[in-house]
């Protein structure tokens, strides 16, 4: 679990998120989808395997965003980066290199947490 993280089902989510970083997330997809910047959003929708023996086998991105214009990308959200990160974002480049997949630090957070006044429940 992520540092600081409060997993559990949100109410106005009606889902279990891992954190309260991934809950919020989530709230900013589903305003800009509510705004039409994005065509949808969705949460842990799929998961990617690796044709590895040992180690991390599989990863299952935290979201996946579908643009206006159909391109989809995905987002992982990660308030810090441990080892079992670094490998599972590593062996998505190696072996599934047309997937985008964008990681949602600290910094980013902070800059979308600017908005939480116009973002409904923010926790």
């Amino acid at each position: 679990m992520k540092r600081g993280s409060k997993g559990g089902t949100r109410d106005d989510l009606g889902f279990y998120v891992r954190s309260t970083w991934e809950a919020n997330v989530a709230r900013y997809y589903k305003w800009l989808q509510s705004q039409g910047n994005i065509a949808k959003w969705e949460y842990e929708p799929c998961e990617f395997e690796f044709p590895v023996k040992r180690g991390n086998r599989t990863y299952k991105p935290d979201f996946r965003i579908t643009e206006n214009d159909g391109r989809v990308w995905y987002c992982e959200v990660k308030g810090y980066m441990d080892n079992d990160s670094r490998v599972k974002l590593k062996r998505m480049a190696k072996y599934h290199p047309g997937v985008k997949v964008i990681v949602l630090d600290g910094e980013q957070y902070r800059a979308i947490a600017k908005h939480k006044r116009l973002i409904p429940g923010w926790e």
